[in-house]
């Protein structure tokens, strides 16, 4: 009896695990984490993002000053996370950024290896 010919399997589709999404993904966090290095700081946007998310859906759900006042403590929360840590706000860094004026992305202290990786 004559064996068939063995075949050949054509390589899958590339993985999905490092797809440009999840890298895009990944390289934020990093630099989140990068910028939040102090625990307090890190602890205290735990409380501080969802707040100030979260008052989208506080607009809907009770009296709009209920929202405006979630959105301006969890920001509070935020900005006195980056005054421990030493560095500016995301969103000042980039306005700053845009505006071609100096700002402090990542707290002098921690020193990172490559700036400008971020």
């Amino acid at each position: 009896m004559e064996t068939p010919p063995a075949t050949t399997t054509p390589p899958g589709p590339p993985s999905t695990t490092s797809g440009p999404v999840l890298r895009f993904l990944k390289r934020r966090w990093q630099g989140w984490r990068l910028r939040h290095q102090l625990p307090f700081n890190f602890a205290i946007h735990l409380i501080g993002i969802p707040l100030a998310v979260s008052s989208i859906g506080l607009l809907f759900i009770v009296d709009w000053y209920w929202a405006v006042g979630a959105f301006v403590l969890g920001y509070l929360l935020q900005y006195i996370g980056h005054l421990a840590e030493g560095n500016d706000l995301g969103e000042w860094a980039a306005i700053k950024r845009l505006l071609g004026l100096p700002y402090i992305g990542i707290a002098p202290r921690w020193k990172p290896d490559d700036p400008n990786r971020l």
